[in-house]
């Protein structure tokens, strides 16, 4: 006999210790996957702007692009009425143009502008319903 024996020899019916200790975290499992709530159904990815981010989080985002849009063609305005001597008008043309940049982002990080299909992936398709 070996010490990993010691309960098999008595014939009282009972279960080795591991045996009695997989059944009862079995029986554990069990009852948590009962108690424990269904997961919520995700929306589809197509529906609305958010993939799963807060509500903030993409608020956050669209003031982001649109800010970084201004900033932008207002610095590079400026630059180049520094350096070309255009004073005022890079600024007001460059500051329009990062507006105009910072509303067409917002659009696009929105969901609002949709995406043209690529023209290949059009000519594939149509190959394949000829096919």
């Amino acid at each position: 006999m070996s010490g990993n024996d010691a309960g098999d020899g008595n014939g009282d019916g009972r279960q080795k210790p591991d045996e009695d200790l997989s059944a009862r975290l079995k029986h554990l499992e069990r009852r948590i996957e009962e108690k424990r709530p269904a997961a919520p159904s995700r929306p589809s990815p197509g529906a609305g702007a958010s993939n799963g981010a807060s509500s903030l989080g993409l608020a956050m985002r669209l003031s982001t692009e649109f800010i970084a849009g201004v900033l932008a063609g207002g610095i590079l305005g400026w630059l180049c009425d520094q350096f070309l001597g255009t004073k005022p008008w890079g600024l007001i043309v460059l500051i329009m143009l990062g507006f105009a940049t910072g509303v067409y982002n917002v659009m696009r990080v929105s969901g609002s502008l949709s995406r043209p299909a690529a023209k290949g992936a059009v000519d594939k398709n149509q190959d394949r319903e000829r096919s």
